[in-house]
């Protein structure tokens, strides 16, 4: 039985007729996004206040595995990460790619604004050129909270060496 915020999640093939239902401005970012911790939620709440919606798109798993962040990633399957990013007030739909950019996606919603984390300058989002020739910015948030999966893996892994040594 689906949930309610299940209903936001949408397939990429309908995703450009469902993004005309949402209020503009429309805010997309992308990303991982495989263990859901305060940077994300942060992150996210911070995109969204940036436009009257907020789209996520995620990394299909075959895509995190290209991105080389270690041969168990992900962790959660991409079903599991689009339903709690779905869960969150802040997004407004979530959709996923299995390319290595999301360039079709952003062709697709033609958002308002582009934004990523803060490890990511302006110059260097994918799609920003894009954005801006259609009349809309592009922005990099600064990091509130200094966290990522691949540091709290890493701590789960040295807490269970130290357990089992």
């Amino acid at each position: 039985m689906a949930v309610g915020f299940e209903q936001k999640i949408v397939a990429p093939s309908e995703l450009a007729q469902a993004v005309g239902n949402l209020p503009r401005p429309l805010v997309f970012t992308n990303g991982v996004f495989d263990i859901l911790h305060r940077g994300h939620v942060t992150y996210l709440a911070e995109a969204r206040a940036l436009g009257a919606s907020l789209i996520v798109a995620l990394n299909d798993d075959d895509s995190v595995r290209r991105l080389a962040k270690g041969p168990d990633r992900p962790i959660n399957a991409l079903p599991d990460r689009l339903a709690v990013m779905a869960a969150l007030e802040s997004v407004a739909m979530v959709s996923w790619f299995g390319d290595d950019t999301p360039l079709q996606l952003i062709h697709l919603c033609r958002p308002d604004v582009l934004v990523k984390g803060g490890d990511w300058p302006v110059h260097a989002i994918v799609g920003a050129n894009e954005v801006l020739s259609w009349g809309g910015r592009v922005q990099s948030i600064d990091f509130a909270h200094q966290r990522s999966t691949t540091s709290l893996l890493q701590k789960i892994r040295a807490a269970e060496q130290k357990n089992q040594g």
